[in-house]
């Protein structure tokens, strides 16, 4: 196998365009296609470029970060259907549910709305963490969340 020798900068510039022009759903397919392109991929390697590219997952499928710096309207409304529930846990955290694999993009568009009263998100396959400075911010975060997801 020839080996690329750009290094990880140049491996996500191919993760990038792979990502453009089709639809991957597994870290294996990914390091299979980078291998198929002469690129030195493993599982680890390629679950660190996803994290250092932002890239999140819609569903089943990897979908890459929008370059505005907030979400539009549409980005809410097309991850309007993997939210299940919003709800508070103590005064300072609230768990939002979603559909499995689903987490992450929602995270990430929340994260990118950069609402004053969210102090940071923190998610997995199906459970956000969303905390925040108080009380009084938590109602007004989960208010909007229901709004925005109707949960």
């Amino acid at each position: 196998m020839a080996t690329v020798a750009n290094g990880n900068g140049s491996r996500r510039q191919a993760i990038v365009k792979i990502l453009r022009d089709q639809a991957v759903g597994r870290q294996a397919e990914l390091v299979r296609l980078l291998r198929k392109q002469g690129y030195e991929a493993t599982q680890s390697s390629v679950s660190r470029d996803l994290r250092e590219l932002g890239v999140g997952k819609m569903g089943d499928r990897y979908i890459l970060p929008s370059a505005e710096p907030a979400p539009q309207h549409n980005e809410f409304a097309a991850l309007n259907g993997f939210v299940r529930e919003v709800r508070a846990a103590g005064a300072t955290i609230t768990v939002v549910r979603t559909a499995t694999g689903s987490a992450q993009s929602v995270a990430l568009a929340v994260d990118r709305a950069a609402w004053p009263e969210v102090v940071g998100t923190i998610s997995g396959d199906d459970t956000i963490f969303v905390a925040t400075s108080g009380a009084r911010a938590q109602h007004k975060v989960i208010e909007r969340l229901r709004t925005i997801f109707h949960v």
